[in-house]
């Protein structure tokens, strides 16, 4: 069975597209094959490594990704989906193909945090808890709409 293609895309690829690709291939990898890229590609975030460490999934050796050069490979998404406020989201690349779909889910920037550790942490937290939502909530989407 061919798997669906979808893309997370957010700014700098090293928190909410991380987070948003391990869990839908952790929840759905027999259905979905997820990649994340950033339109600046930093580096990955620790606290989004930590905070996915604490429900099982390791991130820590993933790389960031520009988007721009999926773009130019000339890769193929049934999905785009951008995790990042809807201004950024306007920068990325119409990728090619008629059956694209993009999405935006507007999540806060862990770049912004401010606070102790512990609060950057519980932020982090609340980001992670809203991308699983959001991802179970798209699985049943697709699922209820007979794309399976």
């Amino acid at each position: 069975m061919k798997k669906t293609r979808v893309l997370f895309v957010c700014v700098h690829n090293s928190a909410r597209s991380q987070i948003a690709e391990a869990f839908l291939n952790s929840l759905a990898g027999h259905k979905f094959e997820a990649l994340s890229a950033g339109l600046e590609p930093g580096e990955l975030n620790p606290l989004a490594v930590e905070v996915m460490r604490e429900v099982g999934i390791d991130i820590s050796r993933n790389k960031t990704k520009s988007v721009f050069e999926l773009y130019q490979r000339g890769e193929l998404f049934s999905y785009v989906i951008t995790v990042c406020d809807a201004k950024a989201a306007e920068r990325c690349p119409l990728f090619p193909g008629l059956l694209t779909e993009i999405i935006n889910w507007s999540i806060d920037d862990p770049e912004l945090f401010s606070g102790t550790l512990e609060e950057k942490l519980e932020r982090m937290r609340r980001v992670r808890d809203t991308v699983k939502e959001k991802v179970l909530a798209f699985i049943r989407d697709y699922e209820g709409a007979g794309s399976l």
